[in-house]
């Protein structure tokens, strides 16, 4: 992993944060950059994974969320594509592909959402995305009315601004580290697994 800063060996990680990476290579079969990377600073690793969790994993906190797993790795990846982030759109992207079950889409809400083949709801959810991304200050009622007309709820629209602004550190933190993807991001998602 390319970074300016060191990480920690996973053994010397406090046990706590060291089982959340074990359980994380478990299912992966690898341990994502941002685990190791995060981690040199344990109480905002916790902190950060905790924020990640209640949003991206709503259910893990009891909450539920109008946003589908895809609509919310969507928001992630083309909001992070916006603020140039070459590790969340590698790795957001590839679970995005993953979620929707589409090889292509996250190439195409990174480079162009509005050519996307995605729904007019999920292209209405990364309208007031991107407006949160760039132009927070200028989100107004009508905003909301357009959500409404595609059945977001005012939840489903924190969720959507929440996720957003959250990726919005993760981005900053990720690029100027220097953090890199890992290489079995790029390959996820992308041809259809086959059935035996």
């Amino acid at each position: 992993m390319s970074t300016r800063y060191p990480t920690p060996d996973i053994h010397d990680l406090p046990d706590d944060i060291k089982a959340k990476v074990l359980e994380v290579q478990e299912k992966a079969g690898f341990v994502p950059n941002v685990f190791l990377a995060l981690a040199r600073r344990p109480a905002e690793w916790r902190a950060f994974f905790a924020y990640h969790d209640a949003l991206m994993v709503p259910e893990s906190v009891g909450r539920e969320s109008g946003l589908s797993k895809g609509d919310r790795e969507m928001i992630v990846t083309t909001t992070s594509a916006a603020n140039h982030c070459l590790y969340c759109v590698v790795a957001h992207g590839a679970i995005l592909r993953i979620y929707e079950k589409k090889p292509l889409v996250a190439d195409q809400v990174a480079v162009n959402y509005r050519k996307a083949d995605i729904s007019p709801r999920q292209r209405a959810m990364l309208d007031f995305a991107m407006k949160v991304c760039l132009h927070s200050d200028e989100v107004e009622d009508a905003d909301f009315a357009a959500l409404h007309a595609h059945g977001f709820n005012d939840e489903d629209i924190w969720d959507i601004a929440a996720i957003t602004a959250f990726f919005g550190l993760s981005n900053r933190m990720a690029s100027f580290s220097g953090m890199m993807p890992n290489p079995e991001f790029y390959l996820m998602g992308r041809t259809p697994k086959v059935k035996a």
